[in-house]
């Protein structure tokens, strides 16, 4: 009589994958991604004050700076005051402008040397980009000026 081997059953013949050393990769490429990118400032965290739904009987200290950002057919034109027009149709990736964040700083200077709270109101004409709406924001950020109020007619 011949002695019957006894085979490993025909499910234990699979290859078997040790996975455990790839999990330890990923863990290692999950905390190197995560240590080397950088984090960018959301924009909503703008800090801003807009105005409450109540009317205030208080007159305002200085009168307001009121900027209109206009669709035009090559991109986009800034107003001040009615009068001044900035920046207009600027490109690239981060988009910079430098006469409306020069007159900001101006205004916001001006207005706290006077100690008042410098105040903006803004139209954004609704055909304009919201990435350029995003620029003139943090070009507010940037002048350090906090109270916006925005407006649906262009002043």
């Amino acid at each position: 009589m011949a002695r019957r081997k006894r085979g490993l059953a025909m499910e234990d013949d699979e290859p078997a994958l040790d996975i455990s050393s790839l999990i330890d990769v990923c863990f290692l490429l999950l905390i190197y991604f995560l240590v080397t990118s950088t984090i960018q400032p959301r924009e909503q965290d703008l800090p801003m004050t807009l105005p409450s739904s109540q009317m205030s009987d208080a007159p305002l200290d200085i009168e307001p700076m009121l900027i209109a950002v206009k669709k035009t057919g090559s991109g986009f034109q800034i107003v001040v005051n009615k009068t001044d027009m900035l920046d207009n149709a600027v490109s690239g990736e981060r988009r910079e402008l430098p006469r409306l964040s020069e007159s900001l700083t101006t205004y916001s200077n001006l207005a706290r040397s006077n100690d008042t709270q410098p105040l903006v109101q803004l139209f954004i004409d609704p055909l304009v980009e919201q990435q350029t709406a995003m620029d003139v924001l943090n070009c507010l950020k940037g002048a350090n000026i906090n109270s916006v109020t925005f407006s649906q007619v262009a002043k």
